[in-house]
């Protein structure tokens, strides 16, 4: 009962091998006492042993989901080489850099250890493994075929997790367009223009239009920039905090951002994509396809998804057809209705639905490749439109002096 409760610590030991020789390094345990039976058993005569100090700055490594889809993998091979759930975790866990992931490990082998359940074992940590996973885990282990479960769950992972990767990545782009069309113009207008603005006080005439529109900009914004930065953090984090609890809200900005040219495309191409991953995984499981439905509408990414998903699981419990319902809710391309259909005919839905996925995965990958070419001469477009305004402006008085002049 102790393992359950005590949290594992990291110790370093000073001592002797078998064969006399001195030797040192680093150990996971609950206390010190085990620390010193688990080297003994290791063929270790333990001088000194230590709790290892933890750094003042920083601290453990977070765990990622990329991480679990590895471990997930690791765990997987060794299963199929033969070796053993526990001992496999010990393999695992000796490999490990990240000593956040290396207690999380260690802490569920020591539950599997003591009798309890894998997926029970996990539900322990639902921040790392989720109901979809706990729950395939645990169909695999009713199932006597855990390895292979085991293997389709990493799978599954690594794709969503590539998946997620790329939008992110699509994402990123727009934002860093604005973010550097503010940051050089906002540079312009307090450092660039003030000091144009001294040389025109001693023309005595009045400024061309744009450029008095341009001075008074940058007076502006010297005297309330402070202002301007505040707006700009208050209403990231209002939009943040509305989307987190407002369920409304959310809703609302999932449905409007699937009509964004190109980005929108995306994240509908990408919502369809994961449909067919986590409906596949989980069918193939031996879960019931009305059950399965529940697990997907809550990874589906997207509100518009989520509500259909959530129509069509009331269809198909009453006895509709996936494919009809599909076509029903009016969100799928024809393409994913068409190979559920023909899956659905010839008795191989989860072959169907993985095609399903990856093909719109390669989708979401060839628009992601186009976006990022089409925004690098966007950005070029953004800025030079941007300094280009900018330096007209500043330079228009000089233009019409030199007219006068001449």
């Amino acid at each position: 009962m102790a393992s359950k409760t005590e949290k594992l610590e990291a110790f370093i030991w000073e001592g002797k091998d078998r064969k006399g020789n001195k030797a040192k390094g680093e150990i996971s345990g609950t206390n010190m006492a085990l620390v010193k039976a688990q080297l003994r058993k290791q063929g270790i005569v333990p001088d000194k042993v230590k709790k290892k100090p933890k750094p003042l700055f920083g601290g453990k490594k977070k765990i990622t989901p990329f991480d679990i889809a590895l471990l997930t993998r690791q765990l997987a091979t060794m299963m199929k080489a033969g070796v053993p759930l526990v001992q496999s975790f010990d393999i695992v866990a000796e490999g490990q850099e990240n000593k956040s992931l290396q207690e999380l490990i260690l802490t569920v082998r020591n539950d599997v250890s003591s009798g309890a359940g894998f997926a029970s074992a996990l539900r322990k940590h639902p921040r790392h493994f989720d109901d979809l996973f706990c729950n395939l885990v645990e169909s695999g282990e009713k199932a006597g075929a855990l390895e292979q479960m085991l293997d389709r769950i990493a799978t599954y992972m690594e794709k969503t997790e590539l998946l997620k990767k790329k939008v992110k990545k699509a994402m990123t782009y727009p934002a860093a367009v604005v973010v550097v069309a503010i940051i050089v113009t906002a540079i312009l207008l307090v450092k660039v223009v003030p000091q144009f603005e001294q040389l025109f006080t001693g023309f005595g005439a009045d400024l061309p239009v744009f450029t008095q529109m341009v001075v008074n900009m940058s007076e502006w914004l010297q005297k309330w920039w402070f202002v301007v930065l505040f707006g700009i953090v208050a209403v990231i984090f209002l939009f943040r905090e509305a989307k987190l609890r407002s369920r409304g809200f959310s809703d609302t900005v999932d449905k409007y951002v699937l009509k964004i040219p190109v980005i929108g495309e995306i994240l509908d191409k990408s919502a369809v994509a994961r449909f067919g991953r986590v409906l596949s995984t989980t069918f193939a499981a031996g879960v019931p396809l009305v059950d399965a439905l529940d697990s997907v509408a809550g990874a589906s990414g997207n509100a518009v998804y989520r509500d259909a998903i959530h129509k069509i699981k009331d269809e198909v419990s009453s006895g509709t057809q996936l494919q009809a319902s599909m076509k029903q809710a009016g969100v799928f391309p024809v393409m994913a209705v068409q190979l559920t259909a023909i899956g659905e005919e010839s008795g191989n839905l989860d072959d169907m639905l993985s095609k399903i996925a990856d093909h719109y995965e390669a989708v979401v990958d060839d628009l992601v490749d186009n976006l990022s070419a089409l925004m690098e001469p966007m950005i070029m477009s953004v800025l030079g439109v941007l300094v280009g305004g900018l330096i007209i402006a500043m330079y228009l008085p000089i233009f019409q002096m030199g007219q006068v002049i001449g």
